[in-house]
């Protein structure tokens, strides 16, 4: 037997449905939301992640890299904004629109060490709006992601906010980190070593060093900012107080990569089970991504939500699912001749919109009618010698149990209409 591959999971019929509950739930508040779909490869060229100024985990360590026959570099997607980013360049978005507003949902692939909640192949569910440095716009995305995890029914949610600042004030914010760090060099771990020098924003960031005295008393983006940086900022909080969005300032969350600038967030909600580890998803601006790309300059803002977190957060607490169809009604025939009379009506209700089966595996009456109760279908359609000769169908309710032979002619059209379809 051959198994799956280390940190993949198969979704079985018996979850689907919980993932389509989730995706339904993203495309609703994305079209309120006056927000489009876009769907990217799988796979791009190399550069689109492994950009000079990217040196995050995620890109340096954790991305599925390949030659193909051409002898071309290419990389599965680690995440899904640098793909929306080079679609947005190559297609000329901006050219129609002068801000784009565009969601996704699809698989990533990042090579890390799976755990709870935490794949090597995981689906994410992701917006970006492209073409505006409006602090509205910020309010707005975070509204959305906010509006999204409510709409799931997850409670206590809230919004944890920080600012980078502009470039000045990030480049200050950087120069204060390193030299804050240096002295702290050889108790760090061998990662955050390098980091003091390419980028040590990401040392705020490490899973190894994070309760390290010198991360714990590090300085602040708050302290760095310019004045413009700090009114850009004050701005975005005004904009999501008018929105009643509930949100905290925390002055040391720098998010998991390098593009960012001014705004970035993390979506929280309270979770059985979850502890301290209830973040679900978050995001930021980013300012010279697009350029870097190849395209204008032109700013942007987004976010990622996790979905298979958002499942588990989900099934914590005891959220429900839309459950699949059910069969409206299940076919069954007692002898040969009925049966090509099951399948002409099989196909006359699915045309008509009905949700219908019949049993395709046993031919006996009782396994036929175990079948039909198994699939939970509304009504039962049975057909006999005596059905047969006097052209009709009988219907037995499932729920009521009450059983009736109704012409064959109008026996789907009854159905329809009990059904209220």
């Amino acid at each position: 037997m051959i198994s799956k591959a280390k940190g993949t999971y198969d979704v079985l019929p018996t979850e689907s449905y919980k993932w389509h509950t989730l995706e339904e739930k993203a495309r609703q508040i994305c079209v309120l939301f006056g927000y489009k779909e876009v769907r990217t490869p799988i796979f791009e060229y190399r550069e689109v992640f492994h950009r000079q100024n990217e040196q995050s985990d995620m890109v340096t360590k954790e991305t599925y890299n390949f030659m193909d026959k051409g002898d071309r570099g290419l990389t599965l997607r680690p995440e899904g904004t640098a793909g929306v980013i080079r679609s947005f360049v190559e297609n000329k978005l901006y050219v129609e629109n002068p801000l784009n507003k565009l969601y996704y949902i699809g698989p990533n692939f990042r090579y890390e060490r799976p755990q709870k909640g935490r794949f090597r192949q995981f689906s994410q569910f992701g917006v970006e709006a492209i073409g505006s440095n409006d602090p509205a716009l910020d309010a707005e995305v975070i509204g959305l992601a906010y509006a999204f995890i409510q709409k799931l029914g997850l409670k206590g949610v809230r919004v944890r906010i920080n600012t980078l600042g502009d470039n000045e004030s990030r480049a200050d914010f950087k120069d204060a980190l390193k030299k804050h760090f240096e002295p702290h060099v050889d108790t760090l771990c061998d990662d955050c070593k390098l980091r003091i020098e390419k980028n040590p924003l990401r040392i705020l960031d490490c899973k190894v060093d994070q309760q390290h005295p010198a991360v714990l008393k590090a300085p602040t983006t708050q302290d760095y900012l310019n004045d413009s940086s700090k009114d850009y900022f004050q701005q975005v909080l005004a904009y999501l107080d008018a929105a009643n969005i509930d949100y905290e300032i925390a002055p040391k969350l720098v998010r998991g990569l390098d593009y960012y600038t001014h705004t970035v967030f993390e979506i929280e909600a309270d979770i059985e089970g979850f502890g301290a580890q209830n973040v679900l998803g978050g995001g930021g601006r980013y300012q010279s991504l697009v350029k870097e790309l190849g395209g204008p300059d032109l700013p942007g803002i987004g976010f990622a939500f996790g979905m298979e977190r958002l499942i588990i957060a989900m099934e914590s607490e005891n959220i429900a699912f839309n459950e699949d169809k059910v069969n409206d009604i299940f076919l069954i025939a007692t002898d040969t001749t009925a049966r090509i009379q099951a399948i002409k009506l099989l196909f006359e209700a699915r045309q008509q919109g009905l949700v219908a089966d019949m049993d395709f595996v046993s031919t006996s009456f009782k396994a036929q009618l175990k079948s039909g109760l198994k699939s939970n279908a509304k009504y039962l359609g049975i057909i006999g010698e005596s059905e047969l000769q006097n052209k009709t169908v009988s219907l037995k309710n499932t729920t009521t149990q009450q059983q009736e032979e109704i012409p064959v002619k109008i026996a789907i059209r009854s159905v329809k209409s009990w059904l209220g379809k």
